[in-house]
This record gives structure tokens, C-alpha cells and sequence, in this order.
């Protein structure tokens, strides 16, 4: 095994045998653990495992490495950190909590990804520390209408049964289940009847993993119908279709396009990395001397680059690097290049000349409005 392998191995097994441990210390000794959803704990353990091995090995990736760390450094820099902290607020709302940069591209796509991922939030709160052990209820021996909640085996707080809080907290899955079938019928409706996304959908990727929301959902729901209104009809073999159902989706988990849940976070680190390289130095480019970029992000794209085998470097030349060449003039390089090879096929000779062409202005009435919005802008300047 190589290095980066040895590594996520051994992040993988810590990781997994920590949360092994906390369900041992959390249940009691097992005390208050349901032997009946002890495959539910394997298959956790498995995908915890599994999401672990992949995200060590994806921070360990020259370009991840580096986010990675200057995210770090750049959201704790001196001078900066006040408006970090009121940044990170604002983008854990913003890109987190309600998806705000998927809801500027499509309205519906927007609370498609919200009910997908509310409803898989509300369940998880729910059910983890309930298959865990962390926390079960028990009805009061002196008050029979009261229950006594119990988290890592310590008595907490007690309600009546017939409360509001026990009727949403007792069906919590019940709404889960319905704000997730309903996410999953938005995405399946778009997947089915917009061009664009199924000329480019997987299966794998884009109908998978709304099959298996879908499937735990509905099992969960058949449940809940089987002991209220069915008498327990068919209980057991609903029980263990949903428990298949359930396990598939978390061995799948590490595997699948469900990983970029776990990616999605590290992208706070980008936008400080972004944030903080745009107040302080910049790099102008050694063709136009305009700036164009941030120097730090420049110093650690040749830096990546080097890692990852690329030579971008040129000989005999003031500007060293390509890096150091604003995307107007690379450009205009290209442009120059088509010229002189379109030159030479007519037979004639290819121009040198010694002195800068002006960097091209971009008139795009359009400008500003592409898919980085104001980047495109500061990318295009005259």
C-alpha cells in the first residue's frame, strides 16, 4: 500500500472505531442498544468507514491539500478573522441552511434540494441516536400520561404523551418521509422532462440515489400504516424490506453522488481562500500588468501544478511562467499563434515583433452575466 493509502486506511478505522465506542459508552454497555437494529449499526459503521477512507484520500489530492490548508490559514489570518466570523455565519445560512446559490439558478430545482435535504436531516436527528442507544424514553411509574427522555443514559426532561412535542417527535419519520417522497418527485420531474439534465444524467449518479430515497421513505410509511391502521398486517415482512432498503443506501453511501454532502462543507474554505485573496496583494500580469488574480492563489496553482507533473514554465521569457498571463492576453496568445500558423499556410512569413498588442476588450453586452456572475467581469477588464 502506498502512503495516501496507509493514511485514509487508518483515518477510516480511528474514525469508525470512535463512533463504535460512543455507541458502546452511550447505550450503556449495550444496556439501552436494540439487538434488532444491530444491522442498521453495521451498515453505518461500514459507510462511516467507507466516507472517512474516501475523504482522507480526497484531502490528500495536491489541489484538495492546498484548499484545503490555506482555508484553514486564511479564515484564522490575523486581520481578518472578525469578518471571517460573520462571513461564515452568513455562508452556512446562505449555502447550507436554505441553498441559496442553487435557488438564484432555478426556483423549483431549489426546493427540490431543500425538501431532499431537510428530509434526510430531520430523519438522521432522529433516528442515529435512536438505533445508537444515546436516547430512548420511558413512561413514568407514578405518572403513566408523562415520559422521561433519557440521553446517554441520563434522565433529561419529561413531556406528556399526548403533547404536541411527543406528537411531532414520535412521527417525525412520518414527516420526513413525505418531505423527502416529495423532494425526490421535483428531481424525477426534472430528470424526465428537461433536455438539458437528461442529456447528461447517469443512472448511477441521478436515478439511484432517488430510488433509494424513494424506497426508505415508502417502506417507512408502510410501516407506520402497517401498526396504525392495518392491525400489524404484514409488520414483519415490511420491517425487513425497509431494513434492506436502509442498509443498501448506507453501503452505497460512500460510493455514490451522496458523497459530495460530505464534500460540500469544505467549500467554506474556498470562499475564504477566495474572500481573503481579494484584499490583499493581487498579481498583475507580466503581459499587461493588469491584475487579474490573487498572488497567493497564483503562487499555489504553479505550486499544484509542479506536484501534479505539469510544466507550464517558458524559457527566454520575462513573464517565467503561464500563470502570470491574465485570461484576456492568453487569449490574445492563442490569436497571435493562429494568425502566424494561418500566415505561414498562405506561404508567407510568420511576424515578430518586440512590442505588447493592447489587451483585447471584451464587449459582450452580456458581460458580468456568465455562470461566475461579477468574476466574469473582473475576468474580462479592458
Amino acid at each position: 500500500m502506498n502512503r495516501e493509502v496507509t493514511i485514509s486506511a487508518a483515518w477510516g478505522l480511528g474514525i469508525t472505531l470512535v463512533l463504535g465506542i460512543l455507541v458502546l459508552v452511550g447505550s450503556r454497555n449495550l444496556a439501552h442498544f436494540d439487538a434488532a437494529l444491530v444491522a442498521y449499526t453495521a451498515s453505518v459503521l461500514f459507510a462511516t468507514f467507507g466516507l472517512t477512507y474516501r475523504y482522507a484520500m480526497w484531502l490528500q489530492r495536491p489541489p484538495t491539500a492546498v484548499y484545503w490548508k490555506r482555508g484553514w490559514q486564511t479564515f484564522f489570518k490575523g486581520g481578518h478573522r472578525a469578518r471571517n466570523l460573520r462571513a461564515w455565519v452568513s455562508h452556512v445560512f446562505n449555502d447550507f441552511l436554505i441553498n441559496r446559490f442553487i435557488l438564484a439558478r432555478d426556483r423549483v430545482r431549489g426546493i427540490t434540494h431543500l425538501l431532499i435535504m431537510w428530509g434526510c436531516i430531520i430523519a438522521i436527528v432522529i433516528t442515529f441516536p435512536l438505533v445508537f442507544g444515546w436516547l430512548h424514553f420511558e413512561s413514568i411509574p407514578d405518572d403513566l400520561s408523562l415520559y422521561q427522555a433519557y440521553v446517554f443514559g441520563f434522565p433529561t426532561f419529561t413531556f406528556p404523551v399526548d403533547s404536541v412535542f411527543a406528537f411531532f417527535a414520535f412521527h417525525g419519520l412520518v414527516w420526513s418521509s413525505f418531505i423527502v417522497i416529495a423532494g425526490v418527485m421535483l428531481a424525477m420531474r426534472r430528470r424526465m422532462r428537461e433536455e438539458g439534465a437528461a442529456a447528461l444524467q447517469l443512472f448511477t449518479e441521478d436515478f439511484l440515489p432517488l430510488i433509494l430515497l424513494f424506497a426508505v421513505s415508502l417502506t417507512g410509511l408502510m410501516l407506520t400504516a402497517s401498526y396504525t391502521w392495518m392491525r400489524g398486517y404484514a409488520y414483519d415482512f415490511i420491517a425487513i424490506l425497509h431494513a434492506v432498503t436502509v442498509i443498501m443506501t448506507f453501503l452505497w453511501l460512500p460510493f455514490g453522488k451522496f458523497f459530495h454532502i460530505f464534500q460540500r462543507p469544505a467549500q467554506l474554505g474556498v470562499r475564504f481562500y477566495k474572500e481573503v485573496g481579494e484584499r490583499e496583494e493581487a498579481a498583475h500580469c507580466r503581459r499587461c500588468g493588469q491584475p487579474f488574480s490573487s498572488l497567493m492563489h497564483i503562487n499555489d496553482l504553479i505550486q499544484v501544478e509542479a506536484e501534479l507533473g505539469y510544466k507550464y514554465e517558458i524559457p527566454n521569457s520575462d513573464v517565467g511562467h503561464y500563470q502570470w498571463i491574465c485570461p484576456p492576453c492568453r487569449r490574445t496568445a492563442v490569436a497571435q499563434a493562429q494568425g502566424q500558423l494561418w500566415q505561414l499556410a498562405r506561404g508567407g512569413t510568420a511576424v515578430t515583433t518586440h512590442t505588447t498588442p493592447p489587451t483585447p476588450t471584451y464587449v459582450n453586452s452580456g458581460q458580468g452575466e456568465g455562470p461566475l456572475g461579477d468574476e466574469d467581469a473582473r475576468n474580462f477588464h479592458a
